[in-house]
């Protein structure tokens, strides 16, 4: 799946019963770094260094346009000019959470529920219909964070993903084990992706969102 990443992320924030996100803040800029993840992944994007007394870092794109719909549109918003990686996945994630959860009720993962909330505020919910894919994924982030065994290439960018919207010692069981040492490998195994810088963008989205000062 193209962008499984991204659905895969997805699926580790939602919670399995309620279908709701586990956080509200760190959800769009998450989905979002996904995306530019999956694109740094395809070689489709870079990341430029700018020097000079502000050193700063720009992102551009690169290669064509991807056939998958979501990376697409990723792409093209990447094209338009260069951003940060921080106001990438800001403008990125913005109302990602729905068609990327609809993707995975159309596969059968998610079931799609529609409600109202005091008869007023229509809500939608994704409960998990079939939880096979994400006990594979939890499995598989289980034995890279917990056993120590190395990851492939989108593993370890999920877990640099889970570690920028800190879930990455939540989403295993990981019993007799710190959490803190949990978060340690996750660490080891972010500082060596390649695509770190894209979630550092996360992190930095997040801490703006969080001081009022995040921007588009």
């Amino acid at each position: 799946m193209t962008t499984s990443v991204a659905e895969d992320l997805l699926l580790l924030l939602l919670d399995d019963a309620s279908g709701a996100t586990h956080g509200s803040t760190y959800v769009a800029p998450g989905l979002g770094g996904a995306l530019l993840v999956e694109l740094a992944l395809e070689g489709r994007v870079e990341v430029v260094e700018h020097g000079g007394l502000l050193r700063r870092q720009g992102v551009r794109a690169l290669g064509a346009v991807p056939d998958d719909d979501l990376l697409a549109g990723a792409w093209s918003e990447v094209s338009r000019k260069e951003r940060s990686p921080q106001r990438l996945v800001g403008r990125l994630g913005r109302g990602l959470e729905e068609p990327l959860a609809q993707r995975l009720v159309d596969q059968g993962v998610l079931e799609r529920h529609d409600d109202t909330v005091l008869g007023l505020f229509h809500r939608t919910r994704w409960p998990a219909r079939d939880g096979s894919r994400e006990a594979a994924v939890r499995r598989d982030l289980a034995s890279v964070l917990v056993e120590g065994a190395e990851p492939d290439r989108r593993t370890a960018a999920l877990v640099a993903l889970l570690l920028a919207v800190g879930r990455a010692h939540k989403v295993v069981d990981h019993e007799g084990l710190r959490a803190s040492r949990v978060r340690a490998r996750a660490r080891s195994v972010a500082r060596a992706t390649e695509c770190e810088w894209a979630t550092q963008g996360v992190k930095d989205a997040i801490a703006a969102a969080g001081s009022g000062s995040f921007g588009g």
